[in-house]
């Protein structure tokens, strides 16, 4: 189980060959497999963005899942940026948004 105090929050943008192979689903598999909470969506520009709220084990797991991606995606970078400290916006549990 993970340790509440231990949260935190980053956003994840995955780029390259992500839209159209199932990368979203992919991604809200994993994360509710990591006990992670957030969401995933694509961006306009091609790429798929996350913001994900866990602790560090579960988000190590979900940036190498990410890097990975399901069949038929080419990721060619993921980049992380911190976001604040899980704020009321963050439901529990993980989801696809549009």
């Amino acid at each position: 189980m993970t340790d509440e105090g231990a949260r935190r929050a980053v956003r994840l943008r995955v780029r390259g060959r992500v839209q159209g192979v199932g990368f979203r689903y992919f991604t809200l598999r994993r994360a509710r497999e990591l006990g992670l909470d957030g969401w995933v969506r694509n961006l306009p520009d091609g790429s798929v963005e996350v913001e994900a709220v866990g602790g560090e084990e579960a988000l190590q797991g979900l940036r190498r899942a990410l890097a990975r991606g399901p069949a038929g995606a080419r990721v060619a970078a993921v980049e992380e940026s911190a976001v604040p400290e899980p704020r009321s916006s963050f439901a529990r549990g993980f989801a696809i948004v549009d």
